[in-house]
């Protein structure tokens, strides 16, 4: 199938784009940075979702919104995480091609915890996803989201690599770990290739961070 993916660069857009390739799908990346993803059927364009021209992409089939930003200033994460994917989602998604959009939003959607921007953003996005499953249902299309807590990515590397902070992350996490990007990869796939039922539905990846509750007798 033909899969759109933005924020290919690094992290779990990459492990998406890996993941989608290694099941033969043809990948089209969309990305403000270069990707070193070398593959003969990925194909990558440079553009910021939020304010660039998007490129001309005909019979997108799964479409996976996963580029954003966090605590950005002026309200940037409002800008990319929320009005970009709407843009991207707009052009790509609502025709009688598409049979799944993935959004790759955050746990803080649900919780309203991180940056204020960022947490707007994110929840956003989940009642965008919504809107959207409404929308493509008459073509047969799924749209879902995905809201990982903590993934242990670079742009993570300041909790993970300091052991105070990843301690009391770890104090507020039932399992103690956070999720790999290729685990995040393996949702992102079954929820737009295998699931062929479940739409307008947010699933929350966080090993039971937001599920905690301190309870004391």
């Amino acid at each position: 199938m033909k899969v759109v993916i933005t924020g290919t660069s690094m992290g779990i857009g990459k492990a998406i784009a890996k993941k989608f390739l290694s099941r033969g799908h043809d990948v089209i990346g969309i990305d403000k940075a270069y990707s070193t993803l070398t593959h003969k059927n990925y194909t990558h364009y440079l553009a910021d979702i939020f304010c660039d021209d998007l490129p001309e992409i005909e019979n997108v089939q799964i479409l996976i919104n996963n580029a954003g930003v966090q605590n950005t200033p002026k309200f940037g994460d409002i800008d990319v995480n929320l009005k970009g994917t709407i843009r991207v989602t707009e052009e790509y998604a609502i025709q009688p091609d598409i049979k799944s959009v993935v959004f790759i939003a955050s746990a803080s959607a649900v919780t309203g915890s991180e940056f204020p921007s960022y947490a707007a953003s994110k929840g956003g996005m989940v009642a965008y996803m919504k809107n959207v499953a409404l929308r493509i249902a008459r073509f047969g299309g799924t749209s879902n989201s995905l809201s990982p807590g903590g993934v242990l990515t670079s742009l993570n590397d300041h909790v993970i690599k300091d052991p105070k902070l990843w301690d009391e992350v770890m104090e507020e996490t039932p399992l103690k770990k956070w999720a790999s990007a290729e685990e995040i990869a393996e949702w992102a796939f079954f929820v737009a290739v295998i699931n062929k039922s479940m739409t307008s539905q947010n699933i929350v990846i966080d090993n039971g961070e937001s599920s905690k509750a301190k309870f004391v007798w």
